[in-house]
Formats: C-alpha cells, structure tokens, sequence
C-alpha cells in the first residue's frame, strides 16, 4: 500500500510566506526557509514551495531562495512559479528541486508539459490546477492562471486528463473556493479529477481541520493534501494530523519513522 502523503505548501512573495484567503487579501506568515526547515523536520511527507508572483511579474523564480530551502530540508521539494522553459525546469533542478510546478505556462505552452517529461521524467513534472467553480451554476470547473487573476476557455476536469496524456506525473489540484477559508476542501471537486487520471492527486484549499484531511483522502481520493493556514498559524502540526490518520485507519508514514531516515 502507498502511504498517503502531509504537504504543507509555501506561497512565496517577495520573499516571504504569505497566506490569503480565495487567492486574495494576502498576509505574512514567515520566513519561507525557517518554515521549510521546520515541516521538514516535524515530519511532513513533502514541500510546496511556490513563488506565487512570479507569473504576474513576468520573471522566473527565486532560484537563490530555493536553492537555500533545499540545502535545509531532508525531504522531496516541488518548486513552482515563472516556469516557461526547459532552461528554467533544468534551473530549478540543478538548484535542489525534485519536482518542478507548472500552471499557467503549462496553459499557454501545453507541449512544455510533454517536453519536460521526455527530457527529465514525469517524476520531476507536476502540473498545477487552480480551479473555480463554473458561475453559471452548472456543474464543473474553471481553470484561472496567473494566481487566480484570469479565467481560461478550459473545463478542470478535461484539462487534467489532457496534461497527464502530455507526460504529468502528478497534479497539484487547488479548489479557489476553498483556499484559505478553512471550510474544507472540495471534495467534489477532488474526487472528479482523481478518478478522471491514472497520476496522484494533491487536494489543496480549505482544509481546516483533522476530519477535513482525512475527508479529502476517503470521499476526495486524493494521494497527498496540500497545508497552509492550519500549520502557518500553528493551529495544528504535523505529528497531530499523522497520529489522527492512522487513529483512523487512513495510512500515512508516521512521524517517528521519516525521523530516522
């Protein structure tokens, strides 16, 4: 059995960890190395680290600040944001990146996607999906790039099937009605796009409490969730998740066992 995976996720701008609530209304939340450095040894499974302005400024990523958050952490770092070429995909590698996050580059350049997994593994290529539900009240979902500022032509659910054919190894599926607000994720639409694909699933956005998680993992079917807020604001930590999980009979690596590795 896989165990399923804890990943707290940093949103980068300029240069440090900021949390809002449906992709607005922004606040500091740390020093996104002190934090790093933290999750990884309390025992999350995996990082996000995502620069978050990066697509709206028109600039790559902060290799320097990545490259000093991976020298820290003992346990796989995915980087996202500003990502639009092979270069800047081998860049983040190089730099200490094991996976790399592509959204809105992946929209306007899909074969990026297909490039990136030839040259590098699907291993290395997540594609992350921020999606808002349709406003037309049917159901669906919108996919929006440039962190959540611009609608595209593109249903979530189609698109996620489209980026795994073109190479993907993983989605980073983040519900903008949820992010921030803590009412739970959106079990819906995790569990859509996780029975669409044959990859992983990362749930993001809304969770706010243990039954949350594990909702996202038994109704959601989703591989890994993705933690700000909760950890950010110390509201819980990671031990207390994992013990919650495996109270529950929801298989997670504990705490105690990535301690000694």
């Amino acid at each position: 059995m896989v165990a399923l995976r804890l990943i707290p996720c940093l949103d980068v701008a300029e240069g440090r960890v900021v949390k809002g609530v449906n992709f607005v209304g922004l606040r500091d939340a740390g020093d996104p190395v002190e934090l790093a450095t933290r999750y990884s040894q309390d025992g999350a499974d995996e990082l996000v680290f995502l620069d978050i302005a990066a697509t709206n400024e028109n600039r790559t990523t902060l290799i320097d600040l990545v490259r000093r958050t991976a020298e820290e952490v003992t346990i796989p770092l995915t980087v996202g944001g500003g990502i639009n070429s092979i270069q800047g995909i081998n860049d983040l590698l190089r730099a200490g990146a094991d996976k790399i996050s592509l959204n809105s580059s992946a929209v306007r350049n899909p074969d990026l996607i297909s490039q990136g997994a030839n040259q590098f593994g699907s291993q290395c290529i997540v594609v992350a999906i921020d999606a808002r539900r349709n406003l037309d009240g049917n159901f669906g979902w919108d996919v929006y790039v440039n962190g959540g500022r611009k609608k595209v032509d593109l249903d979530a659910i189609s698109w996620a099937k489209e980026v795994v054919n073109r190479g993907a190894g993983e989605i980073l599926l983040t519900s903008m009605d949820g992010d921030g607000t803590q009412n739970g994720y959106d079990l819906d639409l995790t569990r859509s796009v996780a029975d669409a694909v044959s990859v992983p699933v990362i749930a993001s956005g809304g969770a706010g409490c243990l039954e949350h998680i594990s909702q996202a993992f038994i109704q959601g079917k989703a591989s890994a969730a993705l933690l700000a807020s909760l950890l950010h604001d110390s509201v819980l930590n990671i031990k207390q998740i994992k013990d919650y999980l495996l109270e529950n009979d929801i298989y997670v690596r504990p705490v105690e066992d990535l301690l000694k590795l």
